[in-house]
């Protein structure tokens, strides 16, 4: 991954002989984002993604976020 410039920004288990340099900041932010796609998740139509069509999925997506965000 460093490879492709991608830098870590989850931090190394705590047993780990070598450390990690992450930015805790950026960690954040990204488990922000995996809390949400986890509330997401709790929506069985999104999670099972009965939706053929990609406009309706979306559209499904978009009213549990903001079922979500007004509850």
């Amino acid at each position: 991954m460093k490879d492709k410039g991608i830098k870590p920004c989850v931090p190394g288990r705590k047993s780990r002989a070598k450390p990690i340099k992450h930015d805790k900041r950026r960690s954040k932010r990204r488990n922000r984002i995996e809390i949400m796609f986890g509330r997401l998740k709790d929506w069985r139509r999104v999670a099972t993604r009965y939706d053929r069509c990609a406009k309706v999925f979306l559209s499904a997506i978009a009213l549990a976020a903001t079922v979500m965000f007004w509850l």
